[in-house]
């Protein structure tokens, strides 16, 4: 029987890329959405991937879309934690909404999903975890104190989880990806793009199919002793 992934934020950018290379490496995929119920269609019509919506920042949400996945395909042991939103402004400007928002999705959704699929893979002693950080978390970014303080907690919370895993075979990692070519990032107005573009080494854009390539290793039988680890695929922007 195939393994079983969940890929939350999986139906459009860089999850989207994510669900359909792991669709092809053999694991059966569920993608989770939050809004945009007409992408999500459109996507599960075009792959053959399912869509389910709930809201990772939402604990209850969370358990009860994990049981729904298990129902329908099987118990989960590849979590891809992506979902993610933005709310940019300086810290004087940034309402406490503005920062609540982004924590809860994009570092608490990593907590609600973790907690409600890791017993599992511990228990079966297989798991794969990988979470989605960013270059801003571990480089900072200017109007981003909030976005960058919840990527940089993805990855110590990926080491901490990854040793509490090990030893039951269920590795824990993320990936750091630069700037890609996304409908987000191409909402940034043109002249500070070029300038972002400037200051990447490989001088382009990155593709969402080469962050999911990276999950495609991260969650294969060839990343067996790989655990703890930040993969940084950003076309050499920022080096530590």
């Amino acid at each position: 029987m195939a393994r079983v992934a969940i890929v939350t934020g999986g139906t459009r950018g860089i999850g989207a890329a994510i669900s359909v290379v792991l669709k092809d490496q053999g694991y059966a995929v569920a993608a989770n959405y939050a809004e945009n119920a007409a992408a999500a269609t459109a996507f599960s019509n075009e792959t053959g991937i399912p869509s389910y919506k709930w809201d990772v920042g939402d604990p209850e949400a969370c358990l009860a879309g994990v049981r729904q996945v298990e129902q329908d395909i099987g118990s989960v042991d590849i979590l891809v934690n992506n979902a993610g939103v933005t709310r940019d402004g300086t810290l004087h400007r940034m309402s406490y909404d503005d920062w609540n928002d982004v924590l809860r999705v994009n570092l608490g959704g990593c907590f609600n999903m973790a907690r409600c699929t890791f017993g599992g893979m511990r228990d079966r002693r297989w798991g794969r975890i990988v979470s989605i950080s960013s270059i801003n978390g571990q480089a900072g970014q200017f109007g981003q104190v909030n976005y960058s303080a919840a990527k940089s907690g993805i990855l110590g919370f990926t080491k901490a989880l990854a040793l509490e895993g090990a030893k039951y075979g269920v590795l824990v990692n993320a990936i750091a990806p630069g700037y890609i070519a996304t409908e987000m990032v191409g909402a940034i107005p043109a002249p500070i793009l070029e300038k972002i573009v400037a200051k990447i080494p490989v001088r382009r854009l990155g593709e969402a199919c080469e962050i999911a390539r990276g999950v495609a290793f991260l969650t294969s039988e060839s990343a067996g002793f790989v655990t703890g680890s930040t993969l940084s695929i950003n076309g050499g922007q920022y080096m530590h």
